[in-house]
């Protein structure tokens, strides 16, 4: 469901834009239908496109969370065997 919302509301960005280049050149919005599909699928691919990288940089974040976490596992361990050859020395 996220992917079509993403893909229509960028459908109907472009479709706005389009509209938004029309009324600024003064044309009839009704003139040329084409252009108005070329935008909304360009703009369609792009939200496309930024759903995809949403999702695969979830993916990276969430695999840099679990390696810092292993990190600091790893520094609390050594930290705690440091302390306990201090403790058992003394």
């Amino acid at each position: 469901m996220p992917l079509l919302s993403n893909v229509l509301g960028f459908s109907l960005f472009g479709l706005a834009a389009r509209i938004g280049q029309l009324g600024i050149q003064k044309r009839n919005i009704f003139d040329n239908p084409g252009g108005h599909v070329i935008a909304m699928v360009t703009f369609g691919f792009a939200g496309y496109w930024a759903h995809q990288w949403d999702e695969r940089a979830a993916v990276l974040i969430a695999e840099k969370r679990a390696q810092i976490a292993e990190r600091r596992q790893r520094q609390i361990e050594a930290t705690e065997a440091a302390a306990a050859v201090l403790l058992s020395d003394a």
